[in-house]
């Protein structure tokens, strides 16, 4: 049975990652001195429900997190730097620090390195979320020791439960095209509020017809929060000055 380790100092250690084409060092100390910072460890880049559902849940709701005291968001796996760097390009993972324990120290070390070399994975990362202040574990979530990859208890919204039950996110979808300067502006004022937002761009993404269809009109941007149609980006500078 895995342990929590709930009140105890996270293991102390040195990763070894590429940044900007050199090797660089960095410290446990260096992630966690001072800090709020949220973990969430999987077991490999580029799987199925690491990249469908883990990884963009964290990333998606940052904005949330930081506004009630999350200073980082780290995923960690046991992968090597490249494959992580090459992750987070694919998911356009911006809010996200992705963190290689190549040699799976820092795993072994909180007792949840895992054999999974039924898959021809070796060893790996079990799946868990922990909230960790200072160095030290406040709140673990570990996965149910099932067969199976489960996938239960380490997800952002669990998270952000234990962190405020009462935070609600908002779910941002931004019509936009090539070019667009005010889809350009609206982006920009989004990300300065901290929304996170889904990108759908019409003549890629959606047609002309199905962006009139949904907001009764043909230009862009237009903006649509929790599901409700905003409007362009006049209408959004109007809705986050009364929000």
């Amino acid at each position: 049975m895995f342990e929590n380790r709930e009140g105890q100092r996270v293991p102390n250690i040195t990763f070894r990652a590429r940044c900007d084409n050199e090797w660089v060092d960095i410290s446990t100390d260096e992630l966690f001195s001072g800090k709020t910072v949220i973990v969430f460890a999987l077991p490999g880049a580029f799987t199925p429900t690491c990249s469908s559902s883990h990884l963009p849940g964290y990333n998606q709701l940052a904005g949330v997190f930081k506004e009630n005291g999350v200073d980082d968001i780290i995923c960690l796996s046991v992968n090597d730097t490249f494959v992580m760097n090459e992750w987070a390009k694919d998911q356009e993972a911006d809010n996200i620090t992705l963190i290689p324990d190549g040699n799976g120290e820092f795993t072994e070390q909180m007792g949840l390195l895992v054999d999974k070399s039924d898959l021809g994975f070796g060893k790996r990362s079990w799946r868990y979320s922990m909230l960790v202040k200072d160095g030290v574990i406040d709140k673990m979530f570990i996965e149910p020791e099932k067969p199976g990859d489960p996938f239960e208890v380490s997800d952002a919204e669990t998270m952000l439960n234990y962190i405020n039950p009462d935070a609600t996110p908002k779910y941002v979808s931004l019509f936009t095209k090539i070019g667009c300067p005010f889809c350009a502006k609206a982006k920009t004022k989004l990300k300065e509020r901290g929304f996170d937002y889904e990108e759908i761009v019409v003549g890629r993404d959606a047609t002309a017809r199905s962006l009139k269809a949904m907001s009764g009109s043909t230009t862009v941007p237009q903006v649509f929060i929790d599901g409700k149609l905003i409007g362009d980006s006049e209408a959004l500078d109007k809705y986050l000055a009364s929000a």
